[in-house]
């Protein structure tokens, strides 16, 4: 029987954030025992529910998924359950949000344009009514569960706020309320809806077919989860790599960016390593595979994401905790203040109503509700307008603790792409002829060091005509003839395979290697015509925005790269940063980030690449480079930085900081007034009207200040 399964997983609809998980906890960890039997995969909405030696049937754990109030359906791997949701269970939360707005401003409209002041009129309470009900649809169930639990949440406490307004008669405030409400879970699901959007691009990154070649040496297109661990792949030039495995022949530049990061193509040959979703440049591969699809670098990296994405789930916010002491208190107080003067003082039971009904409304916690959403929705339309997007408010606040951010190397600090350093000419020639030999050379390439060659002879305005008789030297450098004469350029070890190495000309390539810098090195038959040094350049704003996000108050800054060791500490060290991790691959990237979560709690991480997408989400804050970076890093992260402009991370932080201000701000002068008139209320001085005027000045003011936001 299906009972018996040691674990359960299931597909749960509509579980976006926190609160649904916390709602299926309060179901089901009574029914297990143990919070550690139940799994969450937030970004695929996934449960996974661990049965073993408990005497629990599927049945009961579907039985307290109902009662969580939630629907729920058997995963399935190829994830078409996703696809087979209805238009209305798809936009359902979007469509509540846009009507609750709508019919709320139409029924202001209405409203105003009668002229009604002391009475709101009936079409216009109709409009009201549609807002708020269409605002509260997917909230007020969860508000009920909330209170016939006794755990008073978020839900219950924006329930009684709007029930509070309308019973008043202030129906704009409550329809207002409502779609705040509704619109701040909106972003919070949109955000987690364009993470799962991620896992799609990355699976995009493995080809649909691998070259099998049989025993027979014949060779076959299947797909990669068809082929064996230990079988011969045959990947041509251009190609993606469908598996990990080993090299067994052919030499080619290989583009590990995807994986690694790596700015510049690694030269493969015999016993290398190679990852699935990397790029073969233009030499025939043949690869002994050493991994199932299922287990390729590439795989983990999709499975990381998820897990990740998982294990950070966003802690309750402040208000939510202070709504399951503050609906309760104020309540009990209300009906205590209702009954007790009548029966133990003799007091006029009409004069007590009267006054429990004052303390209600002032109580009714509007003012303190919609502070927060407007503060984060101005400050939200502020980081817009400043190329930062940020995907819902419960990232805002983030930035303002952060301790230490680790950061991409290659099109974070730096451009992402390789650009001449120093032309060193030698041997009689200058820096004109060395470059024109090169250029003619590499006129033709594709590759990534040829084109920045080209494009800095182009630049210096020298007029480049082709090499004749030009050939490729695979995975070593080229050759060809420049005016009758014959003209090569390589690597280092290209080099020393012509045999035309000296000490002096060793000693140069070894110290230019150990500054990080990339050599390509030109020659004829007769001798080295001199070097051509290549980097990953900085980004012109990197170091002024290391060094005021240290004056900001971040105390560690570290640098993670999946680049080569020299190259890494020439960058860390021109740009300011404090600890460098080289060589590393995106399982050590979430190693080093979870580390620094220990040691720092407050970490975010910045990136750009496919690579740095799980450590992003294993960090308390994952920030993308946005105009260049990939899709899946974008997706990932939390925040975008859509001008790739670095400079933004150290003004995100002050602004952050400053809607946190804004924030407590609203929500201490709203604590304020309710504190006021409740001892005004206590000692007969308040009237219903006063209380009324209070609440929506009350309201109307921290509105006022969350909309400062805007002008940051």
């Amino acid at each position: 029987m299906e009972s018996n399964k040691k674990e359960i997983e299931l597909l749960i609809h509509g579980m976006d954030c926190a609160e649904e998980v916390t709602l299926l906890k309060r179901e089901l960890i009574p029914l297990l025992g143990d919070e550690d039997r139940l799994g969450f995969d937030l970004l695929n909405g996934k449960l996974s529910v661990d049965t073993s030696s408990l005497d629990v049937s599927r049945t009961d754990v579907l039985a307290a998924i109902e009662r969580a109030g939630l629907k729920s359906e058997p995963w399935q791997d190829d994830g078409a359950t996703s696809n087979d949701l209805s238009f209305w269970q798809k936009h359902q939360r979007s469509i509540l949000t846009a009507v609750s707005g709508l019919f709320g401003l139409s029924g202001l409209a209405l409203q105003l344009w009668t002229g009604e002041s002391e009475s709101v009129p009936i079409a216009s309470i109709v409009l009201y009514s549609i807002g708020i009900v269409a605002g509260l649809l997917m909230v007020l169930p969860k508000a009920w569960r909330s209170l016939v639990s006794l755990r008073p949440d978020m839900n219950l406490l924006m329930s009684v706020a709007v029930i509070g307004a309308v019973l008043i008669g202030e129906w704009f405030e409550g329809a207002t309320v409502a779609f705040l409400f509704s619109f701040s879970l909106l972003l919070e699901s949109w955000s987690v809806g364009r993470a799962r959007r991620a896992i799609a691009s990355l699976m995009d990154l493995s080809p649909p077919t691998a070259h099998l070649r049989g025993e027979a040496g014949d060779v076959n297109d299947v797909a990669p989860a068809d082929v064996p661990v230990g079988s011969t792949v045959v990947v041509r030039p251009g190609e993606k790599i469908p598996l990990d495995g080993r090299v067994l022949s052919g030499i080619s530049g290989v583009n590990q960016a995807p994986i690694t990061g790596e700015s510049v193509p690694v030269e493969k040959e015999a016993d290398d390593e190679v990852f699935a979703g990397t790029i073969n440049g233009d030499g025939l591969l043949e690869i002994e595979t050493t991994k199932a699809a299922d287990d390729t670098t590439l795989a983990r990296i999709i499975k990381m994401v998820g897990d990740a994405g998982s294990k950070r789930a966003p802690s309750e916010k402040w208000v939510e905790k202070f709504a399951a002491i503050y609906t309760p208190v104020v309540m009990i107080v209300a009906f205590l203040m209702l009954v007790i003067p009548p029966l133990v003082f003799g007091g006029e039971w009409s004069v007590w109503l009267y006054r429990s009904l004052v303390l209600l409304v002032i109580a009714c916690p509007c003012a303190l509700v919609i502070s927060t959403p407007v503060s984060v929705v101005a400050a939200l339309a502020a980081a817009a307008r400043n190329g930062v997007l940020i995907k819902g408010g419960v990232f805002i606040e983030v930035p303002a603790h952060l301790k230490a951010i680790a950061m991409d190397k290659t099109g974070t600090l730096t451009r992402g792409e390789p650009t001449v350093v120093d032309v060193v000419p030698m041997n009689g020639h200058d820096e004109a002829e060395l470059l024109l030999r090169a250029g003619a050379l590499e006129l033709n390439s594709n590759h990534p060091l040829a084109r920045a060659i080209v494009e800095e002879a182009k630049r210096r305005e020298l007029q480049l005509v082709p090499a004749g008789e030009f050939e490729t030297i695979q995975g070593k450098g080229a050759a060809g003839i420049i005016n009758g004469k014959p003209f090569w350029l390589g690597s280092h070890r290209y080099l020393e395979q012509r045999r035309q190495e000296t000490p002096e000309v060793h000693e140069q390539l070894e110290s230019m290697t150990e500054a990080g810098r990339t050599v390509v090195v030109v020659g004829n038959d007769e001798h080295v015509c001199g070097f051509i040094t290549l980097a990953d350049a900085i980004r012109e704003e990197t170091r002024d925005a290391i060094r005021q996000l240290h004056e900001a108050g971040v105390e560690q800054l570290v640098m993670l790269t999946g680049d080569n060791e020299g190259t890494a500490k020439a960058i860390a060290k021109e740009a300011g940063i404090d600890e460098v991790h080289a060589e590393l691959l995106p399982e050590d990237k979430v190693v080093a980030v979870e580390r620094l979560v220990k040691q720092y709690e407050h970490v975010a991480m910045i990136g750009d690449g496919v690579n740095d997408a799980p450590a992003l989400a294993r960090a308390s804050l994952g920030l993308a480079m946005g105009a260049a970076g990939s899709d899946a890093a974008i997706e990932t992260a939390d925040i975008a930085l859509m001008s790739d402009d670095l400079s933004k991370l150290p003004w995100l932080i002050h602004h952050s900081r400053r809607t946190l201000s804004i924030i407590r701000q609203n929500i201490a002068f709203s604590l304020a007034v309710k504190a006021l008139f409740v001892v005004l209320t206590f000692a007969g001085f308040a009237s219903l009207w006063a209380a009324i005027a209070a609440d929506m000045g009350a309201s109307l003011l921290v509105i006022g200040n969350g909309l400062r936001l805007l002008k940051s």
